[in-house]
């Protein structure tokens, strides 16, 4: 059976692979609420805010899906900034890079982020989804 997550949140600037990945999340039903970002910088300045409000407990996701390859702010950039959140987010917010790149030096990095707990690429399948376990 998987595990339920309150909340997810998905940060990829192609609408299509968002979409794609929002439907099988739902088809999983592993959670209520999926928050969606086509962009790391909108999405680092979401849970900045969602720190501000005094309920971070309750309202950030409890699941990042981060693809690497995006403009302006790239995966690793938005893990940079990440970090610098409060501890209450970064226990709270659990790290998957979704991505394309097979490149095993960003597989590499992405370990060096104590909140990425898992690697895989995409797109994400029900398997993946119902494994999920972080």
């Amino acid at each position: 059976m998987a595990k339920k997550y309150k909340t997810v949140m998905l940060i990829d600037d192609n609408e299509i692979d968002n979409l794609i990945n929002q439907k099988m999340i739902e088809a999983a039903a592993i959670t209520e609420t999926i928050y969606t970002h086509t962009g790391a910088k909108s999405a680092i300045e979401f849970l900045k805010n969602m720190e501000k409000t005094g309920m971070a407990e309750q309202v950030l996701p409890d699941v990042i899906f981060l693809d690497i390859d995006m403009p302006l702010m790239d995966g690793f950039q938005f893990l940079d900034e990440f970090e610098k959140l409060s501890p209450v987010a970064k226990k709270k917010c659990r790290i998957v890079m979704l991505t394309s790149s097979i490149n095993p030096q960003d597989f590499n990095r992405s370990k060096k982020y104590d909140n990425v707990k898992l690697y895989l690429n995409k797109p994400l399948s029900h398997e993946s989804i119902i494994k999920l376990d972080i």
